[in-house]
């Protein structure tokens, strides 16, 4: 079958976020042909280049989200007419505060993207309006056709159109509390980001020789990563299939905690709705995680259409730790990861100040490289308390002070690879205060160690039974699970050999590519047929017809089989009842204005 994979910040580029797990989802699927559609966040990510592509990928096409375009178009009065309807109509569904909408207002959320995550998920109230939900689809799909018919829309969604049609919506009656007091800041910074989240509608990848052509879409993120699917959707009837390991609105909670509470809200609904729209419109849903699953119910997936499929994950370059588990350090304790206030090492270094006080002879190492500015300045203030907390020890009078926690970074003759920053601890620590699905743990559990993380995220269900799980900043519980297991060598082997059996059964790449192969398999085996494709003997290739094209009746031969389904210049027998110019669509087909009506 022929795949359509739509990624954002990730394959093919090398700096792309989610490009591992696409590379060998592609390369896992050999016999299966890949289009690639990306979207670029950066020039950075663009300059870094491609990852190497294998044979089966035939075609990739990419724009960048990043940089300011200028069309050039000149729209006439009655596409400005059109345009102004549809922004205004999306605007308007954007600030409507209905009853049980999952992306109301922000009001009273945390602002510390380090708050709980309990929190932020019980704060969304369950249900969406299913008017306002038409509404925000009719909106986004008439704004789709307008930029199919006039070749594009960048200039317009930034226009002084568009922002007077924020400005009306939020002084409507009936607008949500928080976008009332919205600002001309305000809306400049909104339109200016829905401009970039719908840069999508103006590509020209929805003609029947591009995203038209391919059996499925795959979309790889939610949110405008997924939209391109969305609109082949809508324009050429192809099946979307939505992969998430976070959800964006959720995300959107979590790094936006210095915005207006007017940007905060307006650009919460917009993820809120798109999910939404996504979501319905979707084939099948696949979380990589529950908790990535829970957030997906709550902005409306269907549970009949939800498939959990874990991340795969390379087991090999950690296979010789795992297997020789008696070779780590019995006192050392390891954090692996990246450096950021998410992570809490403060409270990790509080909680090894009273390992210390228990086991004097511990240690501490901290593994990874900070991430941006921010995550340099923190490390800074991590190496400073460490320094505050642990004064640097001697053996004797004229031995040389060290301390017992480092602050390391992979790729050096000590720590060549994560795997041996894992191998060189019996103990493995998380600490984070946000997670998503924690990949540094299910490495850990790869390499046969026991571990101590905190009740965050997808934590609890990657490591199941074979690890010690204590609330988040709480130094004091995280200090008491690694004493106890510090102390019990037998119980620390049991849980390790225990995680590894686990992440080993669950975890790998194998049985990631094997669930979405079969996920592909359900989802064509469900789809109409929209073209025949037939090979050089007249057979059609897999999947060219669905199953209610075969009709009871014996064929004399190839000819014949291939004459019953269009084929040219073929004689036909078999029933005359099962003769037709073309094979059996399974669904009618709907035109883009009745799609989008519905």
């Amino acid at each position: 079958m022929r795949i359509g994979l739509l990624t954002e910040c990730g394959y093919p580029y090398v700096s792309g976020e989610a490009g591992l797990w696409c590379d060998r989802l592609v390369r896992g699927l050999e016999h299966h042909e890949f289009d690639v559609y990306a979207l670029s966040r950066s020039e950075r990510e663009e300059d870094g280049g491609w990852v190497p592509l294998p044979p089966q990928v035939g075609r990739v096409r990419t724009a960048p989200l990043w940089e300011t375009v200028d069309d050039g178009i000149v729209h006439g009065r009655r596409a400005r007419r059109r345009f102004a309807e549809c922004y205004g109509e999306l605007a308007m569904a954007l600030c409507a505060a209905a009853p049980g909408d999952p992306a109301r207002s922000s009001e009273g959320r945390s602002s510390e993207g380090g708050s709980s995550e309990a929190r932020s998920s019980e704060g969304e109230p369950e249900g969406q309006s299913a008017l306002e939900a038409d509404r925000f689809a009719s909106a986004l799909y008439g704004l789709a056709e307008l930029a199919r018919d006039e070749g594009g829309l960048p200039t317009a969604l930034r226009s002084e159109t568009a922002v007077r049609a924020l400005e009306r919506a939020c002084r409507a009656p009936g607008a949500q509390r928080s976008v009332r007091g919205a600002r001309v800041p305000d809306l400049l910074a909104v339109a200016a980001r829905l401009e970039r989240a719908l840069r999508p509608l103006s590509l020209d990848w929805y003609e029947d020789d591009d995203l038209g052509s391919v059996d499925l879409c795959h979309a790889a993120s939610g949110g405008t990563g997924a939209l391109p699917g969305l609109l082949a959707r809508h324009f050429c009837d192809v099946p979307l299939l939505v992969t998430e390991y976070g959800v964006r609105l959720r995300t959107h909670y979590l790094t936006e905690p210095d915005s207006s509470p007017a940007i905060r809200s307006l650009l919460a609904a917009f993820h809120g709705r798109l999910a939404a729209e996504t979501y319905r419109r979707a084939a099948v849903i696949t979380p990589g995680n529950t908790h990535t699953r829970r957030w997906q119910e709550r902005c409306g997936a269907d549970r009949a259409k939800l498939r959990t499929v874990h991340p795969g994950m390379d087991a090999a370059p950690f296979a010789e730790a795992g297997e020789s588990p008696e070779c780590a350090d019995p006192q050392t304790l390891v954090w692996v990861g990246r450096v950021e206030p998410a992570k809490d090492l403060v409270s990790l270094l509080h909680a090894f100040a009273e390992v210390r006080r228990t086991e004097p002879g511990s240690r501490l190492r901290i593994v990874g490289a900070p991430f941006g500015p921010e995550g340099v300045a923190y490390l800074a203030h991590c190496k400073g308390l460490a320094a505050q907390l642990f004064p640097d020890e001697a053996d004797g009078p004229h031995a040389v002070g060290r301390n017992p926690v480092s602050f390391e970074e992979t790729g050096g003759p000590e720590l060549p690879s994560r795997a041996d920053a894992y191998a060189s601890g019996a103990l493995v620590v998380l600490s984070s205060v946000v997670e998503g699905f924690p990949t540094g743990l299910v490495e850990a559990m790869f390499c046969g160690r026991a571990t101590v993380s905190t009740d965050v995220g997808a934590v609890v269900e990657a490591i199941g039974g074979t690890g010690l799980v204590v609330p988040p900043r709480n130094p004091r519980a995280l200090a008491e699970a690694c004493v106890a297991l510090l102390r019990d060598p037998e119980r620390r082997e049991r849980l390790g050999a225990a995680a590894r059996a686990r992440a080993l059964e669950l975890f790998t790449v194998e049985q990631n590519i094997m669930a979405f192969h079969g996920i592909y398999l359900e989802i064509l085996s469900r789809a109409p047929v929209r073209r025949v494709v037939l090979d050089g003997a007249g057979e059609p290739l897999p999947f060219g017809v669905p199953a209610e094209a075969h009709v009871p009746g014996r064929w004399s031969d190839a000819t014949a089989r291939a004459a019953a389904r269009g084929g040219p210049g073929a004689v036909r027998t078999g029933p005359e009842w099962a003769a037709g110019g073309g094979p059996v669509r399974a669904t009618t087909a709907v035109s883009a204005a009745e799609g989008a009506s519905r």
